[in-house]
């Protein structure tokens, strides 16, 4: 059995025991049935793993950058596994060992400051984080007008995504709306360049999260990304590692980081709130000439992206219960409770993967753009490279990685 079948077939043998582990699969189907025939005891998956580690490293017929990848994903899969088994990481150290990252630690104080910026932007009198609540409330999609906000926002991304990437041919992916999850959407990538996209609608969906939502699982995130894993690592080099996805891997990161920064390229500021301004808010029955005002707050209130990370590290390393996470939360990242409560589900779930998406964001936004500077196009073709390789985080930030 060569290196890249046993990491598959060890990813599939560790999601018998962790329902989450798994995020896709598209490989061959008598290795997911072998998997499913038998539960591996988590202890010899932990010795076959840090054998394979090993092996790896010793190896030197490996591409350098798959040989890296490998390595770092099978060293967070041995963690994940010591997780399974009963061992507690701090926060820290659990990004580290299954990302690939150091998060950064923010202060009280600097959430205080942006939110005390905020006082004076917002319309009303009283404690900014009600009166932000309140704000929002007038920018929640109706539910009879959600689809047709939300395929909207899908054409626009695919359409700018398709200027720069030549997608697969075929491609597609379905939208179905769900409810009661821990999270605002899911991509379900399927194999053969589908995907099936999933947003939850148990909470108010406000009109921002129709383009975050949009670019994010779709065009040019989670759907581009995998459709380019597989045809350009999967099918053409024949990689069968990337038929598997493990989400707790340091491979979340890139996904994350490349789709968040995936918004911001594909409707870039005053690009977005034009769109917002002629497409979507009509669409959703919101007033246009609402539009300036409501991405000026948006923009200090994207400052407190990473209050979230915070509440995160307090309570999952104990400093906090769920009460006084749910409190942090409604301050500093100015969730409605509703949606402080949800978040604490994900933080229960998910445990550390919450910075990806800040921490993921910055890196991938500062790789593309240090190594593209300020040409837009050439920042398209660094981003498609990144989608397309294997790549580990730490990579992020060496100059040409």
């Amino acid at each position: 059995m060569n290196i890249a079948e046993s990491y598959v077939k060890l990813v599939l043998a560790v999601g018998r025991h962790d329902a989450d582990y798994v995020d896709a699969y598209y490989g061959p189907d008598e290795w997911k049935t072998e998997a499913n025939s038998a539960a591996v005891p988590l202890p010899e998956l932990q010795r076959r793993a840090t054998e394979l580690v090993a092996e790896v490293g010793d190896t030197s017929t490996l591409d350098p950058r798959r040989k890296a990848c490998l390595l770092g994903q099978l060293q967070a899969l041995v963690a994940r596994v010591q997780m399974l088994r009963g061992t507690r990481f701090s926060f820290d150290d659990e990004a580290r060992v299954l990302y690939d990252v150091t998060p950064p630690v923010n202060t009280e104080q600097h959430f205080l400051d942006i939110v005390s910026r905020l006082d004076g932007a917002l319309p009303g009198r009283g404690p900014v984080p009600e009166r932000y609540v309140s704000y929002r409330e007038q920018f929640v999609i109706p539910p009879a007008k959600l689809d047709a906000v939300f395929q909207a926002g899908i054409a626009a991304g695919r359409e700018r995504t398709a200027r720069h990437i030549p997608l697969p041919p075929n491609e597609s992916f379905v939208v179905e709306y769900v409810t009661d999850k821990p999270w605002s959407g899911y991509n379900w990538y399927q194999g053969r360049y589908r995907s099936v996209i999933q947003v939850n609608t148990s909470l108010p969906i406000y009109i921002d999260r129709a383009v975050d939502l949009a670019c994010h699982e779709g065009y040019p995130g989670h759907h581009v990304y995998n459709a380019l894993l597989e045809r350009t690592l999967v099918r053409e080099r024949g990689w069968v590692e990337f038929t598997v996805y493990p989400l707790f891997s340091p491979q979340s990161l890139i996904a994350e980081g490349t789709a968040n920064y995936g918004i911001e390229l594909a409707l870039p500021g005053a690009e977005r709130v034009a769109f917002e301004r002629d497409v979507l808010f009509p669409l959703a029955g919101l007033p246009p000439s609402s539009v300036d005002g409501y991405y000026a707050i948006q923009t200090l209130v994207r400052e407190l992206s990473y209050a979230g990370n915070e509440a995160a590290r307090r309570y999952l390393d104990g400093e906090i219960d769920a009460a006084a996470a749910i409190e942090w939360l409604e301050r500093y990242a100015l969730m409605a409770p509703s949606v402080a409560r949800q978040r604490i589900r994900f933080f229960d779930t998910y445990r550390s993967y919450v910075i990806n998406y800040s921490l993921g964001q910055d890196l991938v936004r500062a790789y593309v753009e240090r190594e593209a500077g300020p040409d837009a196009d050439r920042r398209w073709d660094v981003f498609a490279e990144l989608l397309a390789s294997p790549r580990l985080p730490s990579s992020l930030s060496s100059p040409s990685a």
